[in-house]
C-alpha cells in the first residue's frame, strides 16, 4: 500500500509492536499507524478500504480481516504519533521487511493515552529495561507529556 501510494510511511504499533520489546500482551488485532497522503483537508479512509477490497480483504467493523488477523489502519492523529511513525525501527518479521514503533515512542503514546492497561504496559517496558530513558525524556518533553510522566512515576509500585 505504501509502494502503491495509498498510504504514506507506516509502522506497526499498539500491543503487537510491544511484543518486539517485552513479553506479549493479550491483543486481538494488529494496529498499523500510517501517514495519510493528503490532497485536501478532509481525512478519509475510503482509498485504504477500496485498495484492500480489491485484494480480497473486507472490512469488518473497525478492522480489515487480513489472512485471519483483524488489522486496524490508524492515520497519524497527532504530532507524537506522526513522529513515532517517521522514526520507526526497520525490522524483518519472518523474512519480510517492516517497521515497528520504537520502545520509547510506544511508552510515550501509552502515557498520552493514559488508560490503566497502558500504565501497566509502561511499567513492563521499564521493568524489562528496553527503554532508553534519556531518549524517552526528550520525547516526553517535546510532546508536553512531562507531567504525565511525573504522575506515573510517583504512583506506588512504579
Amino acid at each position: 500500500m505504501e509502494t502503491d501510494g495509498v498510504i504514506g510511511r507506516y509502522a506497526i504499533g499498539g500491543a503487537m509492536a510491544a511484543v518486539f520489546y517485552v513479553e506479549p500482551f493479550a491483543t486481538f488485532d494488529l494496529d498499523i499507524f500510517f501517514a495519510l497522503n493528503l490532497s485536501g483537508g478532509l481525512v478519509t479512509m475510503t482509498p485504504v478500504y477500496e485498495y484492500l477490497a480489491t485484494a480480497g480483504y473486507e472490512a469488518t467493523g473497525e478492522a480489515v480481516n487480513i489472512e485471519g488477523w483483524p488489522v486496524q489502519f490508524i492515520p497519524t492523529y497527532n504530532p507524537l504519533v506522526a513522529e513515532a511513525v517517521e522514526q520507526a525501527v526497520g525490522i524483518k518479521f519472518k523474512g519480510t521487511p517492516t517497521r515497528v514503533l520504537s520502545a520509547e515512542h510506544l511508552v510515550a503514546i501509552m502515557l498520552q493515552t493514559g488508560r490503566e492497561k497502558d500504565y501497566a504496559r509502561v511499567a513492563r517496558f521499564l521493568e524489562e529495561g528496553v527503554v532508553n530513558v534519556e531518549r524517552l525524556t526528550d520525547i516526553l518533553s517535546r510532546h508536553g507529556l512531562t507531567d504525565k510522566w511525573r504522575e506515573f512515576s510517583s504512583e506506588p509500585g512504579t
